[in-house]
């Protein structure tokens, strides 16, 4: 099983030129954010604005309160019904998740109201993919999807979590393979070298034609993946105990959730990568044609946090605190606001536009659902 987060050969050449163009910093957790540019991006560059929003991540930032707090978890249930609750342009979004459940990263969207309501993810040949992110952020919880796949080779349609850190846990569907599905989890971004955390699911009738609901079942001590609400694997915190380090490599930090439909079969993208997904992706496929677009639909998502910690009724956010040691992140509830504007990161403000319409670019290349 290969990571949806595969980058295509010519990042490169285009980080060097967004750092050429926008003086743009790359980050990680030994090379910090500056004062001036100090929140680290989910994309591993410096900035501030939007930067210190969803996926910034606080090791790699100039300091541990230079992002802004996480939203906290809600017990919701979402439907689709029309676009009202989704912002389309994350570049707007100023933290603000009573306002909005949902913003698109990147990509399309469209509304279709065949059986009572449902979300297109689109993919084009030109938009590189659509992803959707949720504002708030589930710390522990049961999370379901109803959604459709798609079905062509190439195409990968995917439901996960995904932490500021890279802890992750996904359902992925990979190219034309409709009777089955795959779970797969990772700690901070770490690819396992000597095995693989993903298993693969048969049996399962057309998920194209048919909607089924994929559980993400997330506690403090165990993972449970469930199809309709039958538990296909159980992962235990203890078995991912690494025996030379004594630490669990076990997801364990806030997390968005992401819905995403994007094109591994293109030139550039690593041939084990295509090859897992069903290959080349055909643009001259009748559907695409047709259609204009290849797609997966969404009819509902639902969440039911586990509040490890309780929170009380001025409790806005999750925050990390400074922790000995970063390889097991403290995370603390707040009253802090999670708005942008609350309390302004030091920083030059002006870049804002320049170097938002940049990543915009940016995640046009990047396969980084």
């Amino acid at each position: 099983m290969y990571r949806h987060t595969s980058l295509l050969v010519t990042i490169p050449i285009l980080v060097a030129w967004l750092v050429s163009t926008a003086s743009a910093t790359s980050c990680n957790a030994t090379s910090p954010c500056p004062s001036s540019a100090p929140c680290c991006s989910e994309f591993g560059f410096c900035g501030n604005d939007n930067f210190c929003l969803g996926g910034c991540n606080p090791f790699a930032s100039n300091s541990m309160d230079s992002c802004r707090p996480n939203p906290v978890c809600h017990d919701a249930t979402y439907t689709f019904t029309d676009n009202s609750r989704i912002l389309s342009n994350s570049t707007y979004f100023d933290g603000n998740a009573t306002e909005y459940d949902w913003v698109v990263d990147k990509g399309n969207i469209m509304n279709t109201n065949s059986s009572g309501g449902e979300l297109a993810l689109l993919l084009t040949q030109t938009n590189g993919g659509t992803r959707l992110s949720s504002t708030r952020y589930v710390y522990y919880g049961t999370v379901t999807a109803k959604l459709k796949t798609g079905r062509w080779g190439g195409v990968v349609t995917a439901f996960i979590t995904m932490s500021d850190v890279k802890d992750e846990i996904d359902w992925e569907f990979p190219g034309a393979t409709t009777t089955q599905a795959q779970s797969n989890y990772f700690w901070q971004g770490v690819i396992p070298t000597d095995h693989t955390n993903g298993q693969t699911h048969n049996g399962l009738s057309d998920t194209f034609s048919s909607y089924h609901n994929y559980t993400i079942d997330w506690q403090p001590d165990a993972l449970t993946f469930l199809i309709d609400g039958n538990a296909q694997r159980t992962v235990k915190k203890s078995d991912t105990i690494d025996p030379k380090t004594g630490i669990a490599n076990y997801p364990s930090t806030p997390s968005r959730i992401q819905l995403s439909l994007w094109p591994a079969g293109i030139d550039g993208t690593a041939p084990g990568t295509v090859q897992w997904a069903g290959g080349m992706i055909n643009w001259d496929d009748p559907d695409y044609k047709a259609a204009g677009h290849f797609y997966a639909t969404v009819k509902s998502v639902s969440v039911k946090c586990t509040n490890v910690q309780k929170p009380n009724v001025n409790t806005t956010s999750y925050i990390y605190q400074n922790s000995t040691d970063k390889t097991s992140p403290a995370v603390a509830l707040s009253n802090r606001s999670t708005l942008l504007n609350s309390a302004p990161v030091v920083g030059v403000s002006g870049m804002h536009g320049t170097v938002v319409g940049l990543v915009v670019l940016f995640l046009a290349f990047v396969h980084l659902f």
